[in-house]
Order: C-alpha cells, then sequence, then structure tokens
C-alpha cells in the first residue's frame, strides 16, 4: 500500500529543489546582466586621450605668466624661456566619455621603461580644469618654473640637448573615476614644434586592457 505522506513529502521537496535551482539561475543570470549594464555604462563613460590629427584645427594655449603656444593638429609644443619650462599636447578624445586632465609626469627619453602607474606618487597636479570632449580636440599644457622641481633637470636637458621627452598624462572621466595614464612621446623638431604620439595606456582602477 502506497505511502502517500512519505509520497507527499518528497514530491515537496522536489519541487523545492526545482524552485531553487530556478531562483538560482535567475538571480545569476540577473547579475550577469547587471554587470553588463555597468560595463556598458562605463565604456560609455571612459575618455581615451591620443594626440589629435594633422587636420584637426590647432589651439592657442595660454599660461598664468603670459607665456603662450599655438599648438597645431598633432604637433606638440616645449620651449623654455625666463628659466622656465613650457609644455603642450594637442589632444584628441577617441573615448566615449568627457575626459578631464588630473595631472602628469616628465622624464626625458623615447624609450622609457618600467610602469607609471608605479610612480603616481610623483604626479603633478593640474593647475587648471582641462577637459577634453568626447570625439573632439582640446590640449594639455603644463610648466616648470621651480630649479627644485623634480622634472626641471629632465625637462630643460630635452630642450636643450633636443632628445626626446616622455610625458605621462593622468586623466579619469567626469565623475572622477575610470583614472587612466596615457604615455606621450615628444620628439624635438623645428623650434618649439615636437613631434608627439602615444605608445601605451594604463587603468588605474577598473577594468585594465592590457593588464601586464
Amino acid at each position: 500500500m502506497a505511502d502517500w505522506t512519505t509520497i507527499s513529502s518528497l514530491a515537496t521537496a522536489g519541487g523545492t529543489l526545482v524552485l531553487a535551482f530556478a531562483t538560482f539561475a535567475a538571480v545569476r543570470s540577473g547579475n550577469r546582466s547587471a554587470r553588463l549594464a555597468e560595463r556598458a555604462l562605463l565604456v560609455g563613460l571612459r575618455p581615451v586621450f591620443v594626440p589629435s590629427r594633422e587636420q584637426d584645427p590647432g589651439e592657442e594655449v595660454y599660461f598664468g605668466d603670459e607665456h603662450q603656444f599655438r599648438v597645431e593638429g598633432g604637433i606638440a609644443a616645449v620651449d623654455e624661456a625666463d628659466g622656465n619650462v613650457y609644455m603642450a599636447i594637442p589632444l584628441r578624445n577617441v573615448g566615449q566619455g568627457l575626459g578631464v586632465l588630473h595631472g602628469f609626469h616628465v622624464m626625458v627619453g623615447g624609450r622609457i621603461r618600467g610602469d607609471p602607474r608605479d610612480l603616481i606618487d610623483e604626479f603633478r597636479p593640474q593647475q587648471r580644469d582641462l577637459y577634453v570632449p568626447p570625439g573632439d580636440t582640446s590640449y594639455w599644457q603644463g610648466a616648470v618654473r621651480d630649479n627644485e622641481d623634480l622634472f626641471m633637470e629632465p625637462a630643460r636637458q630635452a630642450v636643450r640637448e633636443r632628445v626626446a621627452l616622455t610625458i605621462d598624462l593622468l586623466y579619469g572621466d567626469h565623475e572622477g573615476g575610470q583614472r587612466t595614464i596615457s604615455r606621450f612621446v615628444l620628439t624635438p623638431g623645428e623650434g618649439s614644434a615636437w613631434g608627439t604620439r602615444v605608445i601605451r595606456h594604463w587603468a588605474l582602477e577598473g577594468f585594465d586592457p592590457r593588464p601586464f
């Protein structure tokens, strides 16, 4: 004779197990969808800086002590005047988000090894807000005026000996996240005009497309 109490208990247990599996699958799918949505949002906010193109319009760059440059598409500017070294790079934002420049680091030479994330404490904060709209152009500017400044010797050496200069730019999205370092190498041309190219990008937080 069938034990209907036992059968009923087993059926209830089986139904509960099926429901548990279904709930687990739904939660896992929901978490995956949430991660994908978050990733899509971050991609939409991420800026990526490269040198502007040759056909891009030039930019007027003004410093607080009335020194100024005009940087043309793809051509940086480096100059020493009155003991100060002035630098500017025309930029294009090829990412989808508004970019905000935070700081910079300067090294002499064009084949610098190592990870700039290890030198983050040496980066110099920008003295003014500099923004680069998505799909558009703007510029970075920096100056070294103090003889005791860590960056004075490499900047002067590059200008006086006409050798390459490496400038790492630190920037992020307009919400203060997705901080990135892009490495630009400047090579001397005529006068204050220096050619520029970007050679690599590093992410300080979140997804890093090149984590090694």
